[in-house]
């Protein structure tokens, strides 16, 4: 087996997950890339806005090397969850701008550190604020794909368009109406299984 460079592995499913991200703004007007799909507000720009502090945070400050990119969503009175959506001002290229700054900020990083680097995290408690770079790599690979995964969701919904990247759709190649009866299969297993669920609780209940 090859022996592979451990940072090479970081780098690689970080970056992955970082294009994949901005992948899902492709083709979308300013409204849909903004627009709320969830009862918490998620929304596309707001999960790139997101992603570009986290990477500013945990693999820029965290380990003594500030970006100097101003956050106001950050800064004292700033209101809860500011980094989860861009006001109307905040263009998308402005955050995808930040976004890309922020991976070239946390790549160097990852260049210059051992991964066995110690640093402080500010915004953890006192006497648990310690991480090494390895963790804090690793943090911000698992935040990046989670949000991916969000975007997936909130892509499929606003258009229906699905895929891991450009090149790659992870689901069957199949016609619409391949899909709509898969998707009313799917509901009738669902509610069948529901169904049996409660007439297995009623004959315990009866007991």
């Amino acid at each position: 087996m090859t022996a592979t460079d451990p940072k090479a592995d970081l780098r690689f499913y970080l970056q992955s997950a970082r294009d994949a991200l901005l992948w899902k703004l492709d083709g979308l007007s300013e409204y849909d890339v903004r627009r709320p799909m969830t009862p918490t507000g998620t929304n596309l720009l707001g999960l790139v806005k997101h992603a570009a502090t986290v990477e500013l945070g945990y693999l820029g400050d965290t380990f003594g090397r500030p970006s100097g990119e101003p956050l106001p969503w950050f800064e004292d009175g700033a209101e809860p969850n500011a980094d989860m959506w861009a006001i109307a001002e905040e263009s998308r290229e402005q955050i995808v701008g930040l976004y890309r700054r922020a991976w070239a900020h946390a790549d160097a990083t990852i260049g210059a550190l051992a991964l066995e680097t110690v640093g402080t995290v500010p915004w953890w408690p006192e006497g648990r604020d310690d991480v090494t770079l390895h963790h804090a790599v690793v943090r911000v690979i698992a935040d990046t794909h989670r949000h991916a995964g969000h975007a997936d969701i909130l892509r499929e919904l606003i258009d229906g368009a699905v895929g891991m990247n450009q090149g790659n759709t992870s689901v069957p190649p199949e016609g619409a109406a391949w899909w709509e009866e898969y998707r009313g299969r799917l509901e009738r297993t669902a509610r069948e299984a529901d169904d049996r669920a409660r007439d297995a609780a009623a004959v315990t209940d009866k007991d």
